[in-house]
């Protein structure tokens, strides 16, 4: 869970805090140094009580012993880990959407979208004829890192900028990289986009599929009719998001 703050709550706080710091501990952790890592993390746990949390990691699956020095994480232990980080970004993108949608910042959004529309549908055009194997390969290994986040319920906003730079960079056209690069330089927007399109239960990763399909076939008419279709769908969800937010805050919103 969430609290009201955008952080979890304070249960799943204290969980993720003591994952984190058992994952970043130099060998195993035992109470002591499990105490002082909450501690730094502002959470007021004494020495006794970081050994009842690790006791209960152990019963949960998330922790084992390590000879006699303290505890590591299970391959449960690293998954969960992975999903209190996932809730805790998208807390954090929710709240940077709320406050965007209190700045009135929607129209901003869609222009910056359709700017991305005209730039990239012919970056997408220009990869599927110039793209080299090289970077077809690099496309393919960024298409199934970004399904295993999305399998995983983890929002990586990285997924998306990445595959939109090399799609740009495939095209090997100067000019076209350096605009795309200027209309994707806002880096708080990617998240919000992406918080946006999982509320409305939208997948990017399937247009980014489609597009990449269309430039491995070498098939320039397709990989632009996709990454039209992707930006189209992302522009629709935004309006669809906020048109749901304004009529749940009674219009008040935008």
């Amino acid at each position: 869970m969430t609290g009201a703050d955008g952080m979890l709550d304070a249960r799943d706080e204290q969980l993720y805090q003591a994952l984190k710091a058992i994952s970043e501990a130099k060998g195993a952790a035992g109470s002591g140094s499990l105490a002082s890592a909450l501690r730094a993390a502002g959470l007021q746990v004494s020495e006794a009580t970081a050994g009842r949390i690790l006791r209960e990691l152990d019963q949960k699956g998330l922790t084992e012993r390590s000879g006699f020095k303290g505890r590591v994480l299970t391959e449960a232990g690293k998954r969960h880990l992975r999903e209190l980080n996932a809730k805790r970004e998208q807390a954090g993108y929710s709240e940077e959407l709320l406050r965007a949608l209190q700045a009135g910042e929607k129209d901003e959004l869609v222009e910056v979208l359709v700017a991305r529309r005209a730039i990239e549908r012919e970056t997408a055009r220009l990869a599927a004829l110039n793209a080299t194997d090289e970077q077809i390969e690099a496309l393919r290994r960024c298409i199934e890192v970004h399904q295993k986040h999305f399998e995983e319920g983890v929002v990586d906003a990285e997924d998306d900028l990445t595959f939109h730079r090399l799609v740009s960079e495939a095209s090997h056209n100067r000019v076209l990289i350096a605009a795309s690069r200027l209309v994707r330089q806002d880096s708080q927007m990617a998240p919000i986009l992406e918080f946006i399109r999982r509320n409305v239960g939208s997948g990017v990763v399937h247009d980014h599929r489609k597009v990449f399909h269309a430039i491995e076939a070498k098939d320039p008419v397709a990989a632009e009719e996709a990454m039209v279709n992707h930006i189209e769908n992302v522009i629709a969800d935004v309006k669809r998001y906020w048109e749901l937010h304004r009529r749940e805050n009674g219009g008040n919103c935008i």
